[in-house]
C-alpha cells in the first residue's frame, strides 16, 4: 500500500486538470553545484511555476544521459553528493515545501541500499516518486513489489520504439504518471518528429487514464507549448541543467533559472487545455 505522501503526485495532476492546466516538471541534478544550492533551486523552481520536480541522483555511468547531464553528475559527485545526502536534503525541503519530488536514479544506486530499505527511506524523507531509466518493467518485479508496499510511486519510461507488450506493462504498472520519451536516444538530443510524438501520446491516452508527461529534447518555451497541447505534463531537463552549469559561479544563478521556468510555464499556460480525444 502506497504511503499517503505519494498522493502528492496524483493530487497535483488532479488540481491542474481542474484548472485546465498542464504540469511543468523541471529536472535538476541533485548536488550540482551543491546540495545547499539544490535546496535553494527547488524552492525557486516552485516559486517560478514548477508543479513537480525531478531530482537526478548522480551516477558514474549514466547510460541514458547526454553530455550535459553526465557533466552535472560528475560535478555533483565531486561535491560529495550521495543518495543518503540527497534524502537528507529532501527531508529538509519537506519542512519548507510540499511540491511533489521525484528521484531519477539508476538501479545500481538502489541495489546498493536494497530495494526495500531504499523505498522505506525515500518515503520517510518525503520522496513521492522514483524513475529508474535502466530498469524495464519486466525486470522490476522486486523493486515494484517494494514500491507497492512501502511507496514511493514507481514511474516507468516508455520509449517510442516500445513493443505492444512493453506498452501494456508500463500502462499497467506505472504509478503517478507515464513518462513518455519523445525521442530515441539520450537526454539532451534534439527534438524531432513532433507529429509522431503527438500521435503516439494520443494513442496512449485512449488506452490509459493515467497522466502522460513527455520528456527528452524539450529545450524551449515553444517546445513546451507544443507538448502541452496534447500531453498532461512537460519535462524539461538538459536545457535547465545547462543553464545551471552556465551560471553556477554567478550570484544571479537563481534569477536566471527562475526566469527560464517562468517562460516555460507562461508558454504552457498560453497554450490552453486540449482535452483527450
Amino acid at each position: 500500500m502506497l504511503s499517503t505522501t505519494t498522493n502528492r503526485i496524483a493530487q497535483t495532476f488532479e488540481e491542474l486538470r481542474q484548472k485546465a492546466e498542464k504540469a511543468l516538471i523541471p529536472y535538476i541534478m541533485a548536488g550540482d553545484p551543491s546540495l545547499a544550492e539544490t535546496e535553494s533551486l527547488v524552492l525557486a523552481l516552485e516559486q517560478a511555476g514548477a508543479d513537480l520536480i525531478e531530482l537526478g541522483v548522480p551516477f558514474s555511468d549514466p547510460i541514458a544521459d547526454g553530455t550535459v547531464i553526465q557533466k552535472a553528475a560528475e560535478r555533483a559527485l565531486l561535491s560529495g553528493t550521495s543518495l543518503r545526502r540527497i534524502l537528507n536534503t529532501v527531508k529538509t525541503l519537506r519542512t519548507k515545501t510540499q511540491i511533489p519530488l521525484i528521484l531519477m536514479t539508476y538501479y545500481n544506486t538502489i541495489m546498493a541500499m536494497g530495494e526495500k530499505t531504499f523505498c522505506q527511506e525515500a518515503v520517510a524523507a518525503g520522496v513521492d516518486g522514483i524513475i529508474v531509466p535502466d530498469m524495464p518493467p519486466e525486470e522490476a518485479d522486486t523493486l515494484h513489489q517494494a514500491a507497492q508496499v512501502h511507496g514511493p510511486c514507481l514511474i516507468y519510461l516508455l520509449a517510442p520504439t516500445a513493443t505492444t507488450i512493453r506498452k501494456t506493462e508500463v500502462i499497467r504498472r506505472t504509478q503517478g504518471f507515464i513518462y513518455y520519451v519523445s525521442i530515441t536516444g539520450i537526454t539532451g538530443a534534439k527534438l524531432q518528429g513532433l507529429t509522431d510524438v503527438e500521435k503516439n501520446v494520443r494513442a496512449l491516452q485512449k488506452k490509459s487514464k493515467k497522466p502522460i508527461a513527455v520528456g527528452f529534447g524539450i529545450a524551449t518555451p515553444e517546445d513546451a507549448k507544443h507538448m502541452a497541447s496534447f500531453a498532461d505534463g512537460v519535462i524539461v531537463g538538459s536545457a535547465l541543467v545547462k543553464k545551471i552549469a552556465e551560471y553556477q559561479q554567478d550570484p544571479s544563478l537563481i534569477q536566471h533559472v527562475s526566469t527560464f521556468i517562468q517562460q516555460l510555464k507562461f508558454a504552457i499556460r498560453s497554450n490552453g487545455y486540449s482535452t483527450k480525444p
